[in-house]
């Protein structure tokens, strides 16, 4: 482990080196010193490795000599590294922000490095741990802070470099803006405070997102390994299933050259998809094409700007309406899953559709699990559209073809079954992130069991895994 001793030392020669023996005797390595005589005459910065029985040898021995005093009051230097781009004026606003805060630079130091960046160091001056909070909170919303070490162990404060910490990983990962990574922190807070209240461990829950991230990212590009079946329905029309490794599968029915699909998975699988449709469709960026949805989560809706028009229920595009005013959707309306659909939407790349290309089938006006709601045609066959209860999220539809004797039911049901092992491992994660991915589980499953009864035999098309008979459908519980 690496430790920052902030050393006040006799202006003579041979001072340093009766330190540097000293950490050398205890099995120390040095990995950083940092001096400024005319800032300090008596102040070095001195980093060293070691494990936490030769830091506490260290520290004593450099006590015993004179090296180590107390700050006054009980102060302690917070050490940080500021990412800034390389050019004039870049840490006026971080220095404004220290002002602004009254807090004291006791260390800093920059040097440019030809990578169009700065990493600026800083030590700051701590007297009060829940000022340095905001004032760590304004600067992580300006430029990427990193925390290098620090003596307090105020809850505060180790919440707050816990949560910048991840930030910074999410940004490496998933190579974030500022702005999104802005997002990212603030949603991490949220979260932390919402583990808090529960009082339960936020290591295990933030290392989840950490692999919901590193799972996205692994899979673009070759490795988007999407498993594609076709199906004929009838004459001159086909059923062609798309199931990603992540995200909701995406179905599209062709007639006679007209295309019309069902779902649209993650938006940041977009350039991975459009190589996909247009090898299985020629010219499908060309042609007009329509895609109905059953539900307006992320996952289903990411790629809504491929198409001509969207038809959706009215619940549907009232989420899709909030969102564009910059306000909750339905689904982060609910506190427990509020920080982890952010965010998912960060995560993906998701952004609102547009509205003018939304349409509304229809709307649900009674309580009953499954209510019809308004039909659309495709070729010679008509397609019902039936909203559920809100069990899953509000706004969810059952799509019905009684003719084709077919259903897209979206996450009303779910095949877990016919998941590929990719699946299987994604859709672990946000069951355990969102504490279950239904809103109102008893009316989920109250909606599946009617699905099931009044649609027995049918072909199912899920939002994820294999398309099915309905009785060899596996229910969520």
């Amino acid at each position: 482990m690496r430790k920052t001793y902030v050393t006040r030392m006799p202006d003579k020669a041979g001072a340093f080196l009766l330190a540097s023996r000293i950490i050398a005797a205890c099995g120390g390595n040095i990995a950083r010193v940092n001096y400024n005589r005319a800032v300090d005459t008596h102040t070095l910065f001195i980093e060293v490795s070691a494990t936490a029985a030769q830091h506490g040898e260290i520290a004593r021995q450099l006590s015993a000599c004179g090296y180590l005093t107390e700050l006054e009051d009980g102060k302690r230097i917070l050490m940080i590294v500021l990412t800034l781009p390389d050019h004039p004026g870049a840490v006026t606003p971080v220095l404004e922000v220290l002002s602004r805060h009254r807090v004291n630079i006791s260390y800093i130091s920059s040097q440019e490095n030809g990578t169009g960046v700065q990493h600026f160091k800083m030590g700051l001056l701590i007297e009060n741990t829940g000022e340095i909070k905001r004032l760590i909170d304004e600067i992580s919303r300006i430029c990427e802070i990193s925390i290098l070490n620090y003596e307090v162990t105020d809850r505060l404060l180790d919440g707050t470099v816990f949560y910048i910490t991840f930030a910074n990983e999410m940004r490496e990962i998933l190579s974030l803006s500022q702005a999104q990574t802005n997002a990212v922190l603030i949603q991490a807070n949220r979260l932390m405070q919402l583990l808090d209240e529960q009082d339960k461990p936020a290591l295990k829950t933030f290392d989840y997102i950490r692999r919901f991230a590193q799972f996205v990212v692994e899979h673009r590009g070759a490795a988007f390994n999407a498993q594609v079946s076709t199906v004929r329905l009838a004459d001159g029309l086909m059923l062609t299933a798309i199931e990603p490794p992540c995200g909701s599968n995406t179905y599209v029915l062709e007639y006679h050259g007209e295309l019309l699909c069902v779902d649209c998975g993650f938006a940041c699988y977009r350039e991975e998809m459009l190589r996909l449709l247009e090898g299985l469709f020629p010219r499908f960026s060309l042609r007009g094409k329509e895609v109905w949805l059953t539900h307006a989560d992320v996952d289903h809706a990411g790629l809504l700007p491929l198409f001509d028009r969207a038809c959706m229920s009215r619940d549907c595009y009232e989420n899709f309406a909030l969102e564009g005013r910059g306000k909750a959707n339905f689904r982060e309306q609910n506190p427990l899953h509020a920080p982890y659909c952010a965010l998912s939407k960060v995560i993906s790349g998701y952004a609102p559709p547009d509205m003018e290309r939304c349409v509304s089938v229809g709307e649900k006006r009674d309580d009953a699990s499954l209510s019809y709601i308004g039909s659309r045609s495709f070729g010679p066959w008509k397609f019902d559209f039936y909203q559920g209860s809100g069990g899953h999220v509000r706004g969810e539809t059952v799509i019905v073809c009684e003719k084709l004797q077919l259903l897209f039911s979206g996450d009303i049901y779910v095949n877990i079954k016919g998941y590929s092992p990719d699946q299987q491992a994604f859709n672990r994660l946000a069951p355990f992130l969102m504490t279950g991915v239904d809103s109102d589980p008893a009316k989920a499953r109250e909606c599946r069991t009617l699905l099931t009864e009044r649609y027995a035999g049918y072909l199912c098309c899920p939002g994820h895994g294999s398309q099915c008979r309905l009785p060899e459908m596996v229910v969520r519980k």
